[in-house]
């Protein structure tokens, strides 16, 4: 009780004089331009700043270059906000792979990554069910997210649970990042698919390769939401050729995802960054 007072006391005490926490700051800001030299992981990190925009690997099984758009999410995941070309950021990645019984030398790594995309993926009940070899029926109860929540399509239906977690998520990151009135900013752009209109969509663009869609979408459940993250230009907000993925990436809105959707239950498909996943797993 004695901390949760002490931590309320920390909280307002910023809100009187206008100090941001180093999360809200990261949030806002970016990355830290200034963080603590790690002499020792000198090599790593010049090894990490090279491979942000030429490393050639398949993450996904699909062809990519560079590993810049994944930043936002290592970092939250090795809990660091110093930029990933930082010989802290090597030493704090060193730390998270030594834990993990994985060759610790502070270098991004196919093998790290895939260590945390099993985490990532874990989070999302979804995932689960498709290892089990389930393909979820669609809910029997669907809501509409309604003219109160901003939209970006003029039919979106979720389950009871999503809906009450997106109301909660919206109401704190339009205060946090000061969304103005009609900023379409996390507006959903797409949620419930049914069955029918994926497998016709399947068919009709034969790109059902299991990344970019699959037959067995996760937007059958009326748990999985697309947020609206902005658009690098020339593209769409679904688009996910690498410059767009990596434009959204790169803003505060999907920092602060990183940083607090977890708490509303709340899982990102992170090769895709506009989408979102409400359940229990995560």
């Amino acid at each position: 009780m004695m901390l949760r007072a002490f931590l309320s006391l920390v909280v307002a005490a910023q809100a009187l004089c206008g100090c941001a926490s180093p999360r809200a700051t990261w949030v806002r800001e970016g990355f830290k331009t200034s963080c603590p030299a790690r002499p020792a992981f000198a090599e790593a990190a010049s090894a990490n700043a090279a491979g942000l925009d030429d490393l050639v690997w398949s993450p996904w099984g699909t062809e990519e270059t560079g590993w810049r758009v994944y930043a936002p999410a290592v970092a939250a995941e090795i809990r660091t906000r110093c930029g990933p070309e930082s010989q802290a950021f090597a030493a704090t990645l060193a730390r998270w792979q030594a834990r993990r019984a994985l060759a610790a030398d502070g270098r991004m790594s196919a093998a790290a990554f895939e260590r945390m995309k099993t985490g990532w993926q874990a989070r999302r009940s979804f995932v689960a069910l498709r290892a089990q070899g389930v393909c979820p029926d669609p809910p029997a109860e669907l809501m509409h997210v309604g003219e109160d929540e901003p939209l970006m399509a003029k039919d979106v239906l979720v389950t009871p649970p999503t809906l009450k977690a997106l109301r909660a998520l919206r109401t704190r990151a339009a205060r946090e990042l000061k969304l103005k009135p009609g900023d379409p900013t996390l507006a959903v752009f797409s949620a419930f698919r049914s069955p029918d209109y994926d497998a016709e969509r399947c068919a009709r663009e034969q790109n059902c390769n299991g990344v970019v869609r699959a037959l067995c979408s996760a937007h059958r459940t009326g748990a999985a939401l697309d947020l609206t993250l902005g658009a690098a230009p020339g593209y769409e907000v679904d688009s996910s050729a690498g410059p767009n993925r990596l434009h959204q990436t790169q803003t505060p809105a999907y920092r602060w995802l990183v940083a607090h959707a977890r708490r509303y239950g709340f899982a990102n498909y992170v090769f895709e960054p506009w989408h979102w996943e409400w359940g229990p797993a995560s």
